[in-house]
């Protein structure tokens, strides 16, 4: 029987679809990001191949993912729902998706979702870790995938000053690849930086993020630390008209995606319709 997958999705299993949770972790070091594309390794694609191989599905089901990370960039805290034939059954689906799946991708929890729930536009915020270390010797063998490594010491102090004076609603187009009618105006919540020994771990959570964001403020606050840059450059170029040429976007390997908050179930739907909505500084 061929499912359609432009059918509503049903939250139980009563015929039609039902709408799953999946939350997922993942190296991304070998992928060339959570998107399919064709003739590359996504992490999007090997879970949706999972699924049509373990469903029997004559075409992989289609995931909608919180965020959509570049190539390299890894998750402990990704999100996705994807709708489901109803006989899906979420202990089995997880075990027999682990099977299936290769190491560096690992789905840590299937679910079925409440009523509402969008992956994508009913999250509230994001939380990534950006890790850099300055070290003279490089990053440790054990963390040299999740880890940049930078050559010159990093001063935590101004790091956080620069980070201080970028939170807040602001257009941050100076710091974002632009997309054709996306906006870059973007609600950041936290930017704060953290030293453990000769590890500097960034933190960054908003709203959402557009394209390129999170590694080119990290960037900025490295030029930052390393005396390249005064700590009040960075928040002076939130006045950009453009994506701005000196700002070095960091390395995919120092950023996870480590949170996806949501409201409460009964709040989903109308977090997701106001996430479709346009977004300005007045709002």
């Amino acid at each position: 029987m061929t499912t359609s997958y432009d059918e509503p999705a049903v939250p139980s299993g009563g015929g039609g679809l039902v709408r799953y949770r999946l939350d997922i972790a993942y190296d991304g070091t070998d992928f060339c990001g959570w998107a399919r594309q064709t003739a590359q390794r996504s992490v999007q694609g090997e879970i949706e191949d999972a699924l049509a191989t373990i469903l029997r599905l004559e075409r992989p089901p289609r995931l909608t993912v919180a965020g959509r990370t570049d190539a390299g960039v890894h998750a402990t805290g990704q999100v996705a729902h994807v709708d489901l034939p109803a006989h899906a059954e979420a202990y089995r689906l997880l075990r027999a998706l682990n099977g299936v799946l290769a190491n560096d991708v690992r789905v840590q929890r299937v679910a079925i979702a409440p009523a509402g729930f969008d992956a994508r536009f009913s999250a509230l915020q994001r939380r990534y870790e950006f890790r850099v270390s300055d070290a003279p010797y490089g990053a440790s063998p054990l963390r040299r995938r999740d880890t940049m490594h930078h050559d010159r010491p990093l001063d935590l102090g101004d790091m956080q000053a620069a980070a201080a004076a970028l939170v807040g609603l602001h257009d941050f187009r100076a710091f974002c690849r632009l997309r054709v009618g996306a906006t870059t105006i973007r609600l950041l919540l936290r930017l704060s930086c953290a030293r453990d020994g000769d590890i500097v771990t960034v933190t960054v959570e908003a709203d959402a993020f557009c394209h390129s964001m999170v590694r080119s403020l990290v960037g900025a606050l490295i030029a930052v630390g390393d005396g390249r840059q005064r700590p009040d450059w960075p928040a002076g170029l939130l006045n950009a008209d453009r994506r701005s040429d000196v700002v070095t976007v960091a390395q995919a390997r120092g950023l996870t995606l480590v949170e996806v908050t949501f409201p409460p179930d009964e709040d989903l739907a109308a977090r997701a319709e106001s996430t479709r909505a346009t977004r300005s500084l007045s709002s």
